[in-house]
């Protein structure tokens, strides 16, 4: 051992790196073995000893000094000391009352009996149990005092407001010789105030990512356990932490009783019992979502809120001034909530001139003219700075589609290109019978027979038999019959609500592009009723008349379309079918599983963001009924598509496009299938990603599970799975289509399948929502008024001015702009925003070369596919994404800046 060596050591502080030299005699070993007395130290000492012998022969005595310091003996030997360094994060308001008092408070306050009042107590845990009691193996209290050891100054209150909110602390740990190698750590928080740990670090030796609040004592009492960030299946646990472990989770599931208080971090299920308020008057009573056939529903997280006081059964809301509960580490960020409360008081101002002249006029609540809706959006560019930023807050952005508009009209072309290019691509299905035929009870609703005949699409079909094109793919069709006809009769019965069950054909020209031929508009039967006036068809136009019919016609389809995707695409198949799964995740797998190390990215904020939704969007009067179609009926078609449709197994993007028939099995091709439309912008991008994601969680599966049998043994695992469905979606629960979970293939397509959906697919749903639906004419959330008929008073009132009776068929100009300014605001990326290929804690797997290659491919993937993505836009070969007045689709995009972008690919349901 050299001088330098020997140098390193000064009495009984041992950084790592001299820890890892004069236990092996080497500087290029970075970690310790994991017990400090290993047999290569014990040969080391005895060699040692020679020396001695040897040197007290000739008095020499610096390896005696030597000795002394690592210790022999441990009945003699001083304990280890590890320098670990800590990095904390409060509010930008506690860190400044901290900085005040340390610079002029009175630092006697800080004595020795008191510094324990102020701080965090810390712990290391042994991977290693005793030999006796077999308890883990621990260091000593090692305490962080925020009154002596923050280093703070007007440097450090700069960089918090600058967003450099962390800081870094130095805390030293007593260990004995035998400890072992860490393994995990204990946290108390004496100090006054919850403050957020992110991460302990003993270079060399171990880190543990931590990421979480912590309350104070006062709040919680248990001690917050966090572990070394390397990845153990439960049979693989260090027998040190496996009690630890286990006790983590009982933490986390906790017992199922009692009101959650915001400082909690126990994760459990309950019914959607919250989003009626029977104490405000009949109009807000509302059925429980879940828990029985009529209204099946995903669970939701428990929030164990007091009954109301005319409902035992259904659980008080909250009041809009109060969060309601998730898990303490569920809540948003500063930089995510700046973002949305800035993104609601624009939302706020540009409501204000919309009010005003509403109020000064009795006819401005309804659109007179297509210049009433453009003079909502700011398009004066040449107005001054200031007037500019004015203009920001108190008007909207124009939204991507308007630039290709010349009126409120939407075209064939776009109508047709939406259907699989715009905000909801998963609707469109390929036609494989003519006419199209309900499922539906034809003793409540009617024949099941369409009114579609052949003479209704012949002519639109470039000279082809209705079989050709069947056979030959050309038709398609946007069926939205059976999902809304059950519910007519109370939507129709609702103020200012008109809406049919709609069905459009729609023919794929040689251009690869679609173009709509016929839509039937149904109503359900009454005994007054014609079969004529129960459903009515409509065929593109041929004279002015016809024109303006067709127009009204599409818009119904539109708002039909709008409702679906909001109800049944985005929130149930999204937000709603993945919280089960987020939330058994927390209670069954531990942080230390390597499942959950790999989905913790796709679950951020996801409970929070619908608990918000529960709050504002889909309870009574909620910012859903009051704009879409279905009104106060929402909730309950969504539930009948969970009932009757929803399907775990058909969830991934190929199993999805072959059920719609939007593609078909191919084994020649990458994805083993081919798709009927070569020019399907969503397919088109969206398998991209769904190959690589595949490929990513497939190398993660395999390299943690080698052996078949391991899955099935897997108890935290087959937990997670089990719980998901038994009790997250418990109204499916006796399904047969539930995938099996025993073998690494059965893994790795329900993971890819839950990664899909909370990223790509939530992407694809939610961020183009004000971009493609902003103009309300071209994608009204529902209509006001039915197609007019010759016998009606009204159809005079049609003929005299069309565009003025299609204009007030729209929401009034209020409802307008309070649904743009709720859209614009849920299709913002926060600044904070994570997207897919950005994994940021790659140090997970520092000693997993496998696993970082795999995030390293993926990663690159994804900006191989952004290129790719790009090429797309730009080929004028591809006329769905790209021509004259043609939006390029970039829903997919990975990457994004913050704001309305109308691109990028978040790790999760974040908004």
């Amino acid at each position: 051992m050299t001088t330098t060596m020997i140098s390193s050591f000064n009495s009984n502080h041992i950084n790592s790196k001299a820890l890892n030299c004069i236990l092996w005699n080497t500087p290029n070993i970075s970690s310790p073995p994991p017990n400090l007395f290993s047999s290569t130290k014990r040969r080391r000492l005895q060699q040692i000893r020679k020396k001695k012998a040897h040197d007290q022969a000739t008095g020499g005595d610096m390896v005696s000094t030597l000795i002394s310091s690592i210790a022999v003996d441990q009945t003699t030997t001083p304990p280890v000391e590890l320098t670990a360094l800590v990095s904390v994060r409060k509010s930008l308001k506690l860190s400044i009352q901290d900085m005040m008092l340390h610079w002029y408070g009175n630092h006697d306050h800080f004595t020795h009996h008191k510094e324990k009042e102020k701080s965090l107590v810390l712990q290391l845990v042994s991977t290693e149990t005793e030999a006796e009691s077999m308890k883990p193996k621990l260091s000593n209290e090692a305490i962080l005092d925020w009154s002596k050891d923050l280093n703070l100054n007007l440097i450090n209150l700069i960089n918090l407001i600058l967003g450099a909110e962390k800081s870094s602390y130095e805390v030293k740990f007593e260990v004995d010789p035998k400890f072992g190698m860490p393994g995990a750590i204990t946290v108390s928080n004496k100090y006054e105030k919850e403050l957020y740990l992110d991460s302990i670090n003993i270079e060399g030796v171990v880190h543990i990512a931590c990421n979480s609040w912590i309350q104070p004592d006062k709040d919680s009492s248990e001690k917050r356990i966090f572990f070394s960030t390397k990845a153990y299946l439960p049979d693989e646990t260090p027998a040190g932490l496996k009690e630890l472990r286990e006790m983590e989770l009982r933490q986390l599931r906790g017992d199922g009783t009692g009101l959650r208080l915001p400082s909690d971090r126990i994760y459990d299920y309950d019914t959607y019992n919250d989003i009626g308020n029977p104490d405000e008057g009949i109009e807000y009573v509302r059925s429980t979502l879940g828990g029985n056939y009529t209204h099946p529903h995903p669970r939701r997280c428990r929030t164990g809120r007091p009954p109301t006081s005319t409902d035992d059964n259904m659980e008080s809301p909250e009041n809009e001034y109060k969060r309601i509960y998730v898990p303490r580490d569920e809540e948003f960020e500063e930089a995510k909530q700046g973002a949305l409360d800035v993104g609601k008081l624009k939302g706020i101002l540009r409501h204000i001139i919309p009010t005003l002249t509403t109020i000064a006029s009795k006819d401005s609540n309804v659109f007179k003219g297509y210049a009433d809706i453009n003079c909502l959006y700011g398009t004066d560019m040449s107005l001054p700075k200031i007037l500019n930023k004015v203009q920001e807050f108190l008007k909207f952005d124009p939204p991507k589609l308007i630039s290709g508009l010349t009126s409120c009209c939407l075209p064939d072309e776009e109508f047709g290109r939406q259907a699989i290019a715009g905000i909801n691509p998963m609707s469109i299905q390929r036609l494989t019978v003519f006419p199209p035929v309900s499922k539906l009870d034809p003793s409540t609703y009617g024949p099941q027979e369409s009114a579609l005949k052949e003479e209704h699409i012949i002519g639109h079909l470039n000279g082809m038999s209705i079989q050709q094109a069947l056979e030959e793919n050309k038709l398609f069709i946007l069926d939205y019959h059976d999902i809304f006809l059950p519910y007519l009769d109370q939507i129709n019965a609702l103020d200012d609500r008109r809406a049919y069950g709609t069905r459009t054909i729609l023919f794929l020209t040689s251009l690869g592009t679609l173009k709509p031929i016929s839509i039937e508009l149904s109503l359900p039967p009454t005994n007054s009723d014609s079969p004529s006036k129960q459903k009515q068809v409509l065929t593109p136009p041929v004279d002015a008349t016809t024109n303006w019919l067709w127009q009204i016609g599409k818009a119904h389809v539109s708002s039909n379309d709008a409702c679906a995707h909001q109800l049944i695409h985005h929130w149930l198949r999204t937000h709603a079918c993945m919280e089960p799964l987020i939330l058994a995740a927390h209670r069954q797998l531990s942080v230390m599983h390597p499942i959950y190390k790999l989905l913790k990215p796709h679950m951020r904020y996801t409970l929070k963001i619908n608990a918000l939704a529960r709050q504002f969007l889909i309870n009574a009067g909620g910012i859903i009924e009051s704009n879409f179609t279905a009104g106060k009926y929402c909730m309950e078609m969504s539930c009948a598509a969970y009932r009757d449709w929803w399907r775990f197994d058909l969830e991934g993007l190929p199993a999805d496009l072959l059920r719609r028939g939007m593609a078909v099995p191919d084994s020649t091709q990458v994805h083993g299938i081919r798709l009927v439309i070569e020019d399907y912008p969503y397919a088109t991008d969206g398998l991209h990603i769904w190959s690589a994601i595949e490929t990513l969680v497939r190398t993660y599966v395999n390299y943690y599970y080698p052996d078949r049998s391991a899955v099935n043994f897997d108890t935290e695992l087959q937990a997670w799975y089990n719980e998901s469905i038994n009790l997250g979606h418990a109204d499916l629960r006796h399904a047969t289509w539930w995938p099996k979970l025993s073998t690494p293939d059965d893994l790795t397509s329900i993971l890819a399948t839950i990664i899909w959906l909370t990223s790509a697919q939530h992407a694809a749903l939610n961020n183009g929502q004000y971009p493609y639906g902003g103009h309300v004419p071209t994608r009204s959330p529902h209509m006001r008024r039915l197609l007019p008929e010759e016998h009606d008073p009204e159809y005079t009132t049609f003929m005299q001015d069309p565009q003025k009776y299609f204009l007030s068929s729209f929401p009034s100009l209020l409802e307008a702009t309070k649904y743009m300014a709720a859209i614009d605001l849920i299709s913002a990326h926060s600044p904070d925003e994570e997207y897919i290929g950005d994994r940021k804690d790659l140090s997970t797997w520092s000693a997993d070369t496998v696993i970082i290659e795999g995030f390293y491919r993926f990663s690159m993937e994804m900006r191989r596919i952004e290129k790719e993505i790009e090429r797309r836009n730009t080929d004028s070969n591809l006329r769905n994404r790209c021509g004259a007045g043609v939006s390029p689709y970039e829903l997919l995009m990975p990457s994004s800046e913050p704001g309305v972008t109308c691109r990028g690919v978040p790790n999760s349901i974040s908004i």
